[in-house]
């Protein structure tokens, strides 16, 4: 096995026998496809080689910032088409859990861009204002790039309120980024969270929780192990496989290295150095 590209903990005959089932590719965005707004030059050919082979694929992410509309966008600009039905962020399978779990819940605290924001108001519900008086039903913390310090003690008010639910989007301690900085995300704010009220989320949405998954699985009529989630991310994209029985890929294109991965008790079905690799992974499965 060349460590240069892939390892895997399973046998050639098993891991051949896994890929050559995947009849799906779920895919992370950040440290996957692109990093920042640069799309990885290999990322077009593994989505052409998965059409030509009747792969079907989907985009998830965990970065709530954006509206599906607005990831739609940004895939167009780096020249990807896609549907309004590949994408799957965790705003939208927030308000999938919040419309199944809470159905009579309509008031909400969004800690969130103005673009998330738009995309719970697009689903029905109202956005309550950075007041005592405005009481939310549900307190709702997400990755917010344009976070105020004073929503930010709202939202940490509304958390000490053990009544109101409180939901995370996703458990993420930071964003992948080819910028010279560090992006705090949702799961280092809601630490802030939890060191002034003592409280943690109720619920954390985003991967590594299985229904992401398992909504793309009932959507195209899968089996899980049919599916692949391909991700930079142990703890949230290969734990989502592993949660859901699907296929676990690591790439180590964005934040995870493989001295990193190694660490981990319970390994990726296929560690590779990205996507182009697992592909070939893919076309050898299949007799090519």
């Amino acid at each position: 096995m060349d460590f240069d590209k892939y390892i895997s903990p399973l046998s050639e005959g098993k891991l051949m026998a896994a890929c050559a089932r995947i009849k799906h590719v779920a895919l992370d965005m950040d440290g996957t496809i692109y990093l920042g707004s640069t799309l990885f030059p290999y990322t077009k050919d593994f989505l052409d080689m998965l059409t030509r082979h009747g792969i079907s694929y989907s985009f998830l992410t965990n970065n709530p910032t954006k509206s599906n509309k607005d990831y739609l966008a940004k895939l167009g600009r780096l020249g990807i088409e896609a549907t309004e039905e590949q994408m799957y962020t965790s705003s939208i399978a927030t308000i999938d859990y919040i419309r199944l779990n809470h159905p009579e819940a309509k008031r909400l605290f969004c800690l969130g861009t103005p673009s998330m924001q738009a995309e719970f108001e697009k689903a029905g519900f109202i956005l309550c204002e950075d007041n005592a008086e405005d009481r939310p039903d549900i307190l709702v913390v997400a990755f917010d790039m344009t976070l105020a310090y004073s929503r930010l003690c709202r939202a940490a008010w509304w958390a000490s309120k053990p009544e109101i639910p409180y939901i995370a989007t996703n458990p993420d301690w930071v964003c992948p980024t080819d910028e010279e900085t560090i992006l705090v995300d949702c799961g280092s704010i809601c630490k802030a969270i939890e060191g002034a009220t003592g409280r943690r989320p109720d619920i954390v949405i985003g991967k590594p929780n299985p229904n992401m998954l398992y909504c793309i699985r009932d959507k195209y009529g899968l089996k899980s192990d049919e599916i692949a989630m391909c991700g930079d991310r142990i703890y949230t994209d290969v734990a989502t496989a592993q949660n859901a029985g699907s296929l676990g890929v690591l790439v180590l294109s964005g934040e995870t290295t493989l001295e990193m991965s190694l660490k981990y008790e319970r390994q990726p079905d296929i560690t590779a150095l990205n996507i182009a690799e697992f592909g070939k992974l893919l076309l050898k499965s299949r007799g090519e």
